[in-house]
């Protein structure tokens, strides 16, 4: 029997699926080199444990998965019943067993690839509700979960670095976050500069602005407030003595 393969033909949502896939592969990697009781360890994310980590990303796949089932059959399913069941449910998932916890992210990574993977071509435009309210097209599901796992295996505080993610990843990030600082107004007098690139993200029309320079991976690194390292920082032209911390972008 022939292997089957995803329903859609469009080049640009295969290689978005491959990055997805690839940062899921990579996310299973760096928590299979830990042990069982390495799972009780902390993360970079302040009051979660490895646990709460390992069952957020476990869960996210399930409720991405939801979304995805909502664009086959029309049936509105929301990827989460309400803001308070989502917590409930990463904190049940960090009480797991390491055996439970880890088949919790194995067998919902694998649910959601089946569900990107049979999902009719014109399906993939069939607009879902993500969990902040916003309506999208599902082929935004895969960018959701690329996000996803990319980042938070840098949480895992267990080796892996925002160098280890793909370039057009970490470009799609920072215009995200950037773009969410613009919305919200708090990236005035904010430029960035990622060296090496013609890409500069920011206030670009401000006057004096502060300019954060960097290569991209930092630059990344500090717009998701995971450190300042390999980045500098001026004002006026003077170099600043430390690095702003970025505003918040979720």
């Amino acid at each position: 029997m022939a292997a089957r393969t995803d329903q859609t033909t469009d080049p640009r949502l295969q290689d978005e699926l491959l990055q997805a896939r690839r940062g899921t592969a990579y996310f299973a990697r760096k928590l299979n080199e830990l042990s069982d009781a390495e799972l009780d360890g902390g993360t970079l994310l302040p009051g979660w444990t490895r646990r709460h980590l390992v069952a957020h990303v476990g869960y996210n796949a399930r409720a991405i998965a939801r979304l995805i089932e909502w664009a086959a059959t029309g049936v509105e399913t929301p990827m989460y019943a309400s803001t308070e069941a989502r917590s409930y449910e990463i904190d049940f998932g960090a009480t797991l067993s390491p055996t439970a916890l880890r088949n919790l992210f194995d067998h919902s990574a694998v649910h959601l690839n089946v569900e990107w993977r049979d999902l009719p071509a014109d399906a993939w435009h069939h607009k879902v509700k993500t969990a902040q309210g916003r309506t999208v097209p599902a082929e935004e599901t895969v960018w959701m979960r690329t996000r996803e796992v990319w980042v938070h295996a840098v949480d895992l505080d267990n080796g892996a670095a925002f160098t280890d993610i793909p370039a057009p990843v970490l470009t799609r990030l920072l215009k995200d976050i950037t773009a969410a600082w613009h919305t919200r107004g708090t990236d005035a007098g904010l430029l960035i500069k990622v060296t090496g690139t013609d890409l500069t993200f920011g206030d670009t029309p401000a006057e004096n602005p502060t300019v954060i320079t960097g290569p991209l991976a930092a630059v990344a690194q500090w717009a998701t407030g995971r450190g300042t390292q390999r980045l500098t920082a001026t004002h006026s032209g003077a170099p600043r003595a430390e690095v702003p911390a970025a505003p918040p972008w979720i």
